[in-house]
């Protein structure tokens, strides 16, 4: 070997070296910073951060919000920047400390609905104007938009409902109707509400469940499922996923299913339905955890008067299939669908 070469190796080692220290250099800064500033406030930095960045791209078939832009500049306008703020930042105007009144429980609409319900994918709001009013099973009656709103108060933000002529309520409904403005009549685009998984053949294990949620979701909702509040402690940016604090047993997100689906197409932080980064399996397991924590009771004897109306994975009985609670709500449910499609053969 020449000196030539010999020296260029050695500029190569040196480079390297360097850069090695460079490289823990600015792990232990970050690790130092993060200390003093704390975990809480480091993970609302790095979710503003995220919520700054510039929208999601299309998707060809698959429904976008119109962009915020587009609302208009008259009075109508404000009333929907309003249902969007409220929709938003729900704990600060109505939540235990609201600035207008205390409904809820500190969660915001967009905890379960993201992005202010305009995520694909993500509960969102894109086929709400264009299917309400319509029957729902679970009360039995044809429900309004202003009923489905009160739900989601009564039952994922465990509070009382709005008064349908309040100012807030109608800028909510504005938000709504706004966002789905160009979806046709009767229609659900692609994209509306949650990801729909295949049932496992097995059941959802919470065991399994708990491995994966340490490994994949407690860096933001936290060892007991708590949360993360934000930096002025007004709401959650990340929500508390059980506990008194969260959504209570009435909730949609309450059914495996939907759970399941959610997280699927939205967790943990940074994916999409187009880029899970959870298997379907793991989506189960981790939805079954979560919803096998305490969390708050709702009086739900009126719900599905029609009892062969109740969802596969509603977990309370009683049933007209012969299933039990346990196996309604966390599986497996192919035997369940079966039998159903048996019943209804007779």
């Amino acid at each position: 070997m020449d000196e030539n070469s010999v020296d260029q190796s050695f500029v190569r080692v040196i480079k390297a070296f360097v850069a090695l220290v460079l490289l823990l250099l600015v792990m232990v800064t970050g690790m130092l910073g993060t200390l003093m500033i704390g975990p809480g406030k480091v993970i609302a930095w790095l979710k503003s951060a995220q919520e700054n960045q510039a929208p999601a791209k299309a998707v060809a078939g698959v429904w976008m919000a119109p962009v915020e832009a587009a609302i208009p500049h008259d009075e109508r306008g404000e009333e929907i920047k309003y249902g969007r703020e409220l929709i938003a930042h729900t704990a600060e105007y109505l939540g235990p400390n609201g600035t207008v009144r205390a409904i809820s429980n500190g969660m915001n609409c967009q905890n379960c609905h993201l992005d202010a319900g305009t995520k694909p994918f993500g509960n969102n709001y894109s086929a709400v104007a264009s299917t309400y009013p319509k029957f729902r099973a679970r009360s039995g009656t044809e429900e309004t938009i202003e009923k489905r709103v009160n739900d989601c108060f009564e039952r994922s933000l465990n509070g009382q409902a709005l008064e349908v002529d309040s100012r807030e309520m109608k800028a909510i409904v504005a938000y709504i109707n706004w966002l789905g403005k160009g979806v046709p009549r009767g229609e659900t685009p692609t994209g509306a509400g949650l990801v729909e998984l295949a049932f496992l053949d097995i059941a959802a294990d919470p065991l399994k469940g708990r491995i994966l949620y340490d490994e994949k979701c407690v860096v933001c909702h936290g060892k007991n499922g708590e949360g993360v509040k934000n930096p002025e402690a007004k709401s959650w940016t990340y929500p508390p996923l059980w506990g008194e604090k969260s959504y209570n047993d009435g909730a949609g997100l309450y059914r495996l299913s939907r759970f399941a689906g959610y997280i699927k197409a939205n967790m943990p932080l940074g994916a999409t339905f187009e880029e899970p980064q959870l298997t379907d399996e793991e989506a189960w397991h981790i939805a079954a955890y979560v919803n096998s924590m305490p969390r708050p009771k709702k009086d739900i004897t009126e719900d599905w008067p029609d009892i062969t109306k109740k969802p596969i994975d509603h977990p309370f009985g009683p049933f007209a299939d012969g299933f039990s609670d346990l196996q309604h709500k966390f599986g497996p449910f192919k035997p369940i669908v079966e039998k159903r499609k048996a019943l209804s053969e007779q």
